[in-house]
């Protein structure tokens, strides 16, 4: 396996100096944001779509700085009703498009989430009861997703696409390895899991025994954590409303690698990624708010580095 990085975690920086500093730091593989839930800092979609000059320019960018964009991530809600659903879809179709002309083989998305009958919001259902609940998810699994993801796994093929990988987010139809399998089950092996340990610790799952469960269904790779905020977690739950930015009053925040679970912890859950069937990249993502991003960054670099089975100069290349 090798050490990844999502690019948002220096949006703040422009694209050519994100390079540098990225690399610099020795990470050479990058996962590329397209638009929907990013705001795509270092991407104009619409101009690398339609063209190859600009294509060529963004690509001849990245080689010379000795980097190499092995997934594009277009994680946002296709399946919402309305326009905002539209939307995400355009992204997703044109980022289709866009990785069948880099010959980029790995996409990364969400699975979307659907409203019930006439509902103008998407509607994440998380409980059976009252009894409505389950017939609006099961609405939402046979009249809008599976309708949706049997087409879009045979147009990903048709651009070149050999992966989809789905992060396990909350507020979407995928959420956990149950849901996944229902999904993966009925449109196939294209669809695969993006394992981010960081959504199953506040949904009270653990990585390391989903990792198991999955085995060669994982596809990609997120390096985030998540700390449950000591009194407040045992006061009120996991279930928290309070936007991230409010850290200190949350049940629980996005932490930079190591701050909310030890090297032991990670190490045992990559061995049990690679000993599952995966050698592929793992990729940092930085939302830690209570540093500064390029602080979250270097230490989540420094930490991934200690805590992968390979040894550090094989972590790169």
């Amino acid at each position: 396996m090798k050490i990844g990085f999502n690019t948002d975690g220096l949006g703040f920086q422009p694209f050519e100096q994100m390079l540098k500093t990225i690399t610099s730091l020795g990470v050479k593989k990058l996962e590329l944001p397209m638009g929907n839930w990013s705001s795509a800092p270092h991407a104009d979609l619409d101009a690398l779509v339609s063209s190859k000059d600009k294509r060529d320019e963004y690509l001849g960018k990245v080689h010379a700085a000795g980097a190499h964009i092995i997934a594009l991530n277009c994680s946002g809600n296709q399946l919402a009703p309305g326009e905002v659903g539209e939307q995400h879809e355009d992204v997703v179709r044109k980022t289709y498009k866009l990785a069948e002309a880099w010959g980029i083989k790995k996409i990364i998305m969400m699975s979307g989430l659907p409203g019930g009958p006439g509902d103008s919001n998407p509607n994440w259902i998380t409980t059976s009861w009252p009894p409505i609940t389950t017939e609006i998810l099961n609405w939402q699994w046979n009249e809008v997703a599976i309708p949706y993801w049997r087409e879009n796994v045979k147009r990903a093929a048709d651009h070149g696409i050999e992966c989809i990988a789905l992060e396990n987010h909350g507020c979407q139809l995928v959420y956990n390895v149950e849901s996944f399998f229902r999904l993966h089950d009925t449109v196939g092996d294209m669809v695969g899991m993006n394992l981010d340990p960081s959504h199953l610790f506040w949904m009270g799952g653990d990585p390391i025994e989903a990792a198991r469960v999955l085995g060669t269904s994982i596809y990609h790779v997120h390096a985030k954590d998540v700390r449950l905020e000591r009194r407040m977690v045992t006061a009120h739950g996991v279930l928290d409303t309070k936007p991230i930015d409010k850290f200190s009053d949350r049940s629980w925040n996005y932490v930079a690698l190591g701050y909310g679970h030890d090297s032991l912890w990670w190490k045992e859950f990559l061995v049990v990624v690679r000993m599952s069937g995966y050698d592929g990249v793992v990729c940092i993502e930085q939302e830690d708010l209570t540093m500064s991003p390029m602080a979250g960054v270097v230490k989540a670099v420094d930490f991934l580095k200690s805590v992968m089975p390979e040894c550090e100069e094989d972590l790169f290349e």
